[in-house]
C-alpha cells in the first residue's frame, strides 16, 4: 500500500492541475496536449498525466485523438445550452425532493450558507475573490439541494457540473468582479430562499431553474467576443 501511495497523490495532483487549467483557459478548447509541454509544466511524468488525462476524458473535458494523443474538448453554444438547461431541469427537481424531505437543520444550513455568501470578504488578489466567491456561491446550492436525500441523484448533479465548469467559468469572470452583478445575484439569492423556506414547492422550482438559466445569455456573449461560438 505504501509503494502505491505516492503514484495516486501524483495522479490526484495532475488532475487537479490539469482541469484547474483547461477551466480557466490556460489551454484552449481543441488545443492539442502534448505530453513533453505537461511533463515541464507539472513536473510529473508520463505516467500520472495519463491517468489524469483518462479521468478527464470521462469528464468530457479532454477529448482521446487515436494513436495521437490529446486535445481539449471543443466548446459549443449548443453544448452551453444542453448542459444548462440538464442542470437547470435536474436541480428544479432535486430543490422539490429536498423541500418534501428537508428538515431544521437542513433550513438551518441554507440560512448559514446565504449568510455566508452574502458577506463581503477581504481579500489579496482578484483569483482569490473569484475562488471565495466560487466556493460559497457551491456551498449555498448544494445546501438547497442536500436536503433531497438521494446520494445517486446528487451524484448526476455532480458530474454535469464538472462538465459545465469551462462555461461557469466564462460567467464568474463576468460576474464576479462586478458590484452590479453581485447584487443582482444577492437579491436572486435572498428571493429564493425566501420562498424555499416557506415550502413552496412549484414556485421555488420554478425560480430555480430561471436563476440557474441566467447566465446563457452572457456566457453567450463571451464565447462569441472570443470566437469560441
Amino acid at each position: 500500500m505504501t509503494m502505491d501511495t505516492p503514484r495516486q497523490n501524483l495522479g490526484i495532483s495532475a488532475y487537479s492541475w490539469l482541469k484547474h487549467d483547461i477551466i480557466r483557459s490556460v489551454f484552449q478548447p481543441g488545443e492539442k496536449l502534448l505530453m513533453s509541454r505537461l511533463k515541464e509544466r507539472y513536473g510529473l511524468g508520463i505516467g500520472p498525466l495519463r491517468e489524469a488525462l483518462s479521468q478527464l476524458v470521462a469528464e468530457r473535458l479532454v477529448v482521446a485523438i487515436s494513436q495521437r494523443g490529446y486535445r481539449v474538448a471543443p466548446m459549443s453554444l449548443a453544448e452551453l445550452n444542453d448542459l444548462y438547461d440538464a442542470r437547470a431541469q435536474l436541480e428544479g427537481l432535486l430543490l422539490k425532493l429536498a423541500i418534501e424531505r428537508g428538515d431544521d437543520g437542513w433550513e438551518a444550513d441554507i440560512l448559514a450558507t446565504t449568510h455566508t455568501l452574502s458577506k463581503v470578504m477581504e481579500v489579496n488578489s482578484p483569483d482569490e475573490l473569484l475562488d471565495v466567491w466560487d466556493a460559497r456561491h457551491k456551498a449555498f446550492h448544494t445546501a438547497i439541494v442536500s436536503g433531497c436525500r438521494s446520494p445517486h441523484l446528487l451524484q448526476v448533479r455532480d458530474s454535469l457540473f464538472d462538465q459545465v465548469e469551462r462555461y461557469r467559468h466564462l460567467w464568474l469572470c463576468e460576474t464576479v468582479f462586478s458590484e452590479a452583478a453581485l447584487e443582482r445575484k444577492r437579491q436572486e439569492h435572498a428571493a429564493l430562499v425566501e420562498v424555499i423556506l416557506e415550502r413552496q414547492a412549484v414556485r421555488a422550482a420554478d425560480m430555480m431553474r430561471e436563476h440557474l438559466m441566467t447566465p446563457v445569455p452572457i456566457i453567450t456573449e463571451v464565447m462569441t467576443r472570443r470566437g469560441l461560438a
